[in-house]
């Protein structure tokens, strides 16, 4: 049997040593890259495996009065999330969940849309101690939820602050896709409407990130140590010119069964003290978040809780806009303050072959222009409104701002109605407008309807030297100019004012429901004409008030839909409210029998009262 030479077998030696050397060499090359150069990637997907990033939430702003009380702050709250690997872990997860989450079928279906791979479902923004204690007590049969702890919202008055400071909700679909929200994640709650949509920029913070980690079953293991978090930033604190206890006040005070609004204004700078409109709702029922079958319920209320009336409500002014014709009147020179109209009021008016009525039937007389607004005297405005003429009372009207927002720093404000000119008749109704159309405008009535804002806007005006600055609700939003301004003389205010005084003095319509021991009172009353379908009348009582013999101090307007009666039902809660808001003010015990008829019903004697 013939061998391999010896030269041969130490040639294949060399051969195959040279083979493995260089196999060795590229292990030792790929060893290096893996082990070395690449040591930070490996890692970095070891990590990704066993770490779930969970984002914390920073708290809201807190929201103070004027006054620095807190109208919103944040408390602990519980939210339930899953974290699982794929859809099918995290539908089965939910489905367990079910029964100790009192989940309903529909919100199961709402939740299964927005399962997305490697992301934290939320099942519950607002989730019980009970509940949690429930789940916590099994937790082995639920790997992948995981309870935090966050900032909840909490609204100290509810109803009361409701369309003032809004409400918070989950982010939608559309807002996620607003360039406003373009830093936001899909979990974050965001301002609705109010002061928490307007000011959302200042209030919402910026959120934070923590790490857990998971075992190869996806259960949380815990916190990861040693992976620095980031706790992220609160929001802003914010002061609002609002009054709390004002607010709070005009809630227990307006009547029930009644929508309407109030507002008041400081006449110092325009600032909001109090802004109610009712029906209403409770802001922290929408905390945890509304079922879609809830929020259809609430959005089919005949009641509509959720129009913000102050701004959004169009009326017509009715006798409240008296005061406009007779301010322009007086700028335009056709009128004096004490001059008496030619035809008297006998209960109504003759013209263009139609009779125009006055809401006394005996009439009123002959009266001045004082009289005119303290008897509220149709007839005495008729006349007025014919010597400012159709076409001047127009362009006096828009140049005033009536077909304008006022501009106050909340969200979903109106424009008001007010023809721009006689086109407006040919566009909205088909037909060539009289100049008998000056009748019913004089009036407050015809095609006229503004927001109770937009005639608080108008009495601050009154309260102040002609001109206003932009009502706010936010204190540092304060106007740096009066953006309003009557371009009346400092005696022709004095003149529309001496009329004001006269409604709530002997004779004048508001006398019993609108006079205080305390204050002046200087208000016109006024009843709206309402073309729906319930027909009752609205009721207005716009007005200032004040210390007697000073400057007014709070402008209050109070709308009450289907009221019917100015003085009787809108008054005394302005006057109400005014008295609440000047006693705190200087330091005097509320009472609740406050008005002079309050004090005659109740048998308590009024020796301040003037007869």
């Amino acid at each position: 049997m013939r061998t391999a030479h010896p030269k041969n077998r130490r040639k294949k030696a060399f051969s195959a040593f040279i083979f493995v050397s260089l196999m060795f060499c590229i292990l030792l090359v790929q060893a290096f890259r893996v082990q070395i150069l690449s040591s930070d990637d490996w890692t970095l997907q070891a990590d990704s495996n066993r770490l779930r990033p969970v984002t914390v939430s920073a708290p809201r702003g807190t929201i103070f009065d004027r006054n620095g009380l807190v109208m919103a702050d944040n408390i602990p709250g519980y939210v339930v999330n899953i974290l699982r690997d794929s859809p099918e872990e995290t539908l089965e997860a939910l489905e367990g969940l079910k029964p100790y989450l009192e989940l309903t079928t529909e919100r199961i279906d709402e939740l299964k849309d927005r399962i997305r791979l490697y992301e934290p479902l939320v099942v519950d923004v607002d989730a019980s101690l009970e509940e949690i204690s429930t789940i916590e007590e099994r937790k082995a049969q639920f790997p992948g939820v995981l309870i935090e702890m966050v900032p909840k919202r909490r609204y100290m008055a509810g109803e009361a602050i409701a369309h003032a400071l809004g409400y918070v909700g989950e982010i939608s679909t559309e807002e996620l896709e607003n360039q406003r929200y373009a830093n936001y994640d899909a979990r974050a709650l965001v301002g609705k409407t109010g002061v928490e949509l307007q000011y959302e920029d200042l209030l919402q913070g910026r959120d934070g990130v923590r790490y857990l980690e998971v075992d190869a079953a996806g259960r949380i293991v815990g916190s990861m140590v040693g992976i620095e978090e980031d706790i992220g930033d609160p929001g802003q604190d914010i002061q609002l010119a609002l009054d709390l206890d004002l607010m709070s006040w005009i809630h227990k005070i307006f009547p029930d069964s009644l929508p309407g609004a109030v507002v008041a204004l400081d006449p110092e700078d325009g600032g909001v003290l109090a802004l109610y409109s009712a029906p209403t709702f409770d802001p922290n029922a929408f905390v945890g978040g509304l079922s879609t079958s809830d929020w259809l319920r609430m959005q089919s209320d005949p009641g509509n809780p959720m129009l913000n009336r102050t701004i959004m409500g169009l009326y017509p002014p009715a006798s409240t806009w008296k005061l406009a014709a007779a301010a322009i009147a007086l700028d335009l020179g056709v009128v004096g303050p004490h001059e008496v109209m030619p035809i008297p009021c006998t209960g109504s008016m003759t013209h263009g072959g139609l009779e125009r009525g006055c809401w006394l039937s005996t009439g009123h007389g002959f009266l001045d222009l004082a009289g005119a607004i303290a008897n509220s005297c149709n007839v005495y405005f008729y006349q007025l409104g014919l010597r400012v003429g159709l076409d001047p009372l127009l362009e006096a009207g828009n140049r005033i701002g009536f077909s304008q927002q006022c501009g106050i720093d909340l969200p979903g404000e109106r424009n008001g109605i007010f023809p721009e000119g006689r086109a407006f008749w040919e566009r909205r109704f088909g037909y060539q407008p009289l100049d008998g159309e000056v009748l019913s405008l004089a009036i407050g009535q015809g095609p006229n309807s503004q927001t109770p804002m937009k005639m608080a806007q108008f009495y601050l005006a009154l309260a102040r030297d002609g001109t206003a600055p932009t009502p706010h609700i936010y204190r540092d939003q304060v106007s740096l100019t009066d953006d309003w301004s009557l371009e009346l003389s400092r005696e022709s205010i004095e003149q529309v004012r001496e009329g004001l005084r006269a409604v709530t003095e002997p004779g004048g319509t508001a006398h019993l429901t609108g006079s205080l021991e305390h204050w002046e009172v200087l208000g016109k009353t006024g009843t709206g004409q309402n073309a729906s379908s319930r027909g009752q009348d609205h009721a207005w009582f716009a007005g200032m008030m004040g210390p007697w013999g000073q400057e007014p101090e709070i402008v209050v307007v109070v709308l009450v839909e289907f009221g019917e009666s100015g003085s009787s039902i809108a008054a005394p809660i302005a006057v109400k409210t005014a008295d609440y808001y000047l006693r705190k003010k200087y330091g005097m015990a509320v009472d609740s029998i406050q008005t002079l008829a309050e004090h005659l019903e109740s048998g308590r004697e009024a020796r301040w009262a003037r007869w």
